[in-house]
């Protein structure tokens, strides 16, 4: 068992010699009742545990120096391992930025996980890609987004919102700023011009 304690020394002008003796028996005393702590008994990490977490955190994602986006999260726990990775399980927000410097996307979601070696982000829940320049928006449950390829891509249904037309699909793929993408059994509803037909 481990004590801490203040000692305040009072000095006593009139009984020097008996002072001397009852420090020395009350730093015994102190001494006998501390232990040094043992290598075994530090604290144990389980195996599932993350090795850190953070709270309110920014990433940035560059390439050759150009940041291609910025994410932050109000909380991160990161893993270590072979397969190393970093876990947001409170919802996550990307934003994506083009060559210029200008915000070309953004990414949100429930919840995110980002793998070290393969460099691919995971996101689940209520995953919205929003495309800024053409005002698009994609909905799914989940999302793949390939750091290394610049391509994001979704195996399960998804929908498309345009300022004209909604689309529906059963998967998705495109590329990371969401300008180019293409739908797996598209569905919806168009709006047409009269004089177009």
């Amino acid at each position: 068992m481990v004590r801490q304690a203040q000692i305040f020394l009072i000095p006593h002008r009139s009984r020097p010699l008996k002072t001397i003796p009852g420090l020395l028996f009350l730093l015994w005393f102190l001494a006998a009742c501390s232990k040094p702590p043992q290598p075994n008994a530090a604290i144990r990490v389980r195996q599932n545990d993350p090795l850190m977490t953070a709270r309110n955190i920014t990433m940035l994602f560059s390439d050759s120096g150009q940041l291609q986006a910025r994410l932050t999260s109000p909380l991160m726990n990161r893993y270590g391992g072979e397969d190393s990775y970093s876990e947001f399980p409170d919802g996550f927000h990307i934003v994506m930025f083009g060559p210029d410097g200008q915000i070309t996307s953004t990414i949100t979601g429930n919840r995110g996980t980002s793998r070290d070696r393969t460099r691919i982000m995971e996101a689940w829940g209520n995953v919205v890609v929003r495309n800024e320049s053409k005002n698009e928006q994609m909905g799914t449950e989940h999302l793949v987004w390939e750091e290394g390829r610049n391509r994001i891509w979704s195996d399960v249904k998804v929908k498309i919102t345009r300022p004209d037309q909604v689309l529906y699909g059963s998967r998705m793929e495109s590329n990371e700023s969401f300008t180019r993408y293409s739908i797996g059994n598209p569905a919806g509803t168009m709006a047409v011009k009269k004089d177009s037909i």
